[in-house]
C-alpha cells in the first residue's frame, strides 16, 4: 500500500498556490524534504520568498523571466517559454525520481496542459514512476478530467466573489 498521495488543487477561484504553500510549511514544521517547482508565474511572490526560508524546501521556477500572461506573449515568446519548460521538466524527472523528497509541489502545472506546452500523460507518467512515499500536489485551473481518476484528493477553489471584478488589482502581500 503507497503511503503518498496526489491532490489536485484547481478551479477558477483563488487559493491554490496559497494552499499548496500551507501544506509545504505544515510538512516543513515536521522536517520533510519538499521540492516545490512553479510554472509560468513571472514575478515576485510572498508565498515564494517564505518557502525559500526553509532549508528543507528547494524552490524553482520556470518562467523565463516573463512578466507577461501566456496569452499576452507573442508566439516567439511562448516558444521561448515552451522549451524552457521542457528542459525544467526533463531536469525535475531526472532529479526527483532518484531523490528522497517527500512532498513534491507542481504550481501551475495544469496551465502547461490548457497552453498545450504539454500533455497530461507526461506528468501522468511521472505519477507511475515516483516512489510510493511522495506525496504529489498539483495546481492550477481547469485539470484535465483523467488527472481526477489519478488523484486521491480533489480541491476545486470557486470564485463567489473578486475585488478584479470592480477593477481592483492584484495587491502585495495579499494576492501574491
Amino acid at each position: 500500500m503507497k503511503n503518498g498521495m496526489i491532490h489536485i488543487y484547481t478551479g477558477d477561484g483563488k487559493g491554490k498556490t496559497t494552499a499548496a504553500v500551507g501544506l509545504a510549511v505544515r510538512a516543513a514544521g515536521y522536517g520533510k524534504k519538499i521540492y516545490f517547482l512553479q510554472f509560468l508565474k513571472g514575478r515576485s511572490s510572498g508565498e515564494i520568498e517564505s518557502l525559500k526560508k526553509f532549508p528543507c524546501i528547494t524552490v524553482k521556477r520556470v518562467n523565463s523571466g516573463q512578466k507577461k500572461f501566456f496569452y499576452e506573449m507573442t508566439p516567439e515568446e511562448k516558444a521561448v517559454l515552451a522549451e524552457e519548460c521542457k528542459k525544467a521538466w526533463d531536469l525535475f524527472c531526472e532529479e526527483v525520481l532518484k531523490s528522497d523528497y517527500e512532498i513534491i509541489i507542481l504550481d501551475e502545472i495544469m496551465a502547461l496542459f490548457n497552453n498545450k506546452i504539454f500533455e497530461p500523460e507526461l506528468l501522468i507518467d511521472f505519477l507511475n514512476k515516483r516512489k510510493e512515499n511522495q506525496e504529489i500536489i498539483l495546481t492550477g485551473r481547469d485539470a484535465p478530467q483523467e488527472l481526477y481518476e489519478t488523484a486521491d484528493y480533489v480541491t476545486e477553489m470557486k470564485m463567489i466573489k473578486h475585488p478584479y471584478e470592480k477593477g481592483i488589482g492584484a495587491r502585495k502581500g495579499i494576492e501574491f
